[in-house]
């Protein structure tokens, strides 16, 4: 008799974003790619294993690379799930750190947040509903998923493992098993040379 399904979800926040770059805070938002981000996802699906089934949220900086990592694994079509896109964080969407906190000082370093801000208890009920998704959709297949830093930490912080900021084109294995989540081994597919800073403590 065979044993239960497991999912192996292997979960990356997307590459290098051209308010990445400028140090905007995103968000909602959708800026594109950068030339870099494009050639940081290229680089992660050289090293990438074989995947069954890619899925992304629908905001243009995931996308772009989970298509460009698609298109290089012979993979596809990707899946859009619009429950992995990134937290909202109202007024500041678009804002540097020096614009946010000449606006609203000490905001940040007091855990204080604007209007608009999309509160850690809804996006992790939001964030690990849309996981579940994946792993009952796609039993026993290994399932590459694009999205964002915070998706990615509020899965983390569900698990109570890291949650710590995440950079570009890294994440962690995520394995789904008859409706339980296990958290596997923290995801490094850059090359030194590519890698946009390790992982530090930040909202």
């Amino acid at each position: 008799m065979n044993g239960p399904s497991t999912t192996e979800i292997l979960a990356l926040r997307h590459g290098q974003s051209t308010w990445n770059d400028i140090g905007r805070w995103q968000g909602r938002a959708d800026p594109p790619l950068s030339e870099f981000g494009q050639t940081q996802a290229l680089a992660a699906a050289r090293l990438l294993g074989q995947v069954d089934v890619i899925v992304t949220s629908p905001l243009e900086r995931a996308y772009k690379t989970a298509e460009i990592i698609a298109e290089h694994l012979g993979v596809g079509p990707v899946e859009v799930i619009e429950d992995l896109k990134e937290r909202s964080i109202g007024l500041w969407e678009g804002l540097t750190r020096v614009e946010i906190e000449a606006d609203w000082p000490g905001w940040i370093d007091d855990d204080r947040r604007p209007v608009g801000w999309e509160h850690d208890v809804d996006l992790q009920n939001r964030v690990v509903k849309a996981f579940a998704e994946v792993g009952r959709r796609y039993a026993g297949a290994t399932v590459l998923l694009i999205a964002h830093g915070g998706v990615l930490i509020a899965m983390e912080k569900y698990l109570s493992v890291n949650e710590a900021r995440i950079p570009n084109l890294h994440g962690r294995v995520f394995r789904w098993t008859e409706g339980r989540f296990e958290a596997g081994d923290e995801l490094n597919l850059l090359p030194p040379d590519m890698r946009t800073g390790g992982r530090s403590k930040r909202l």
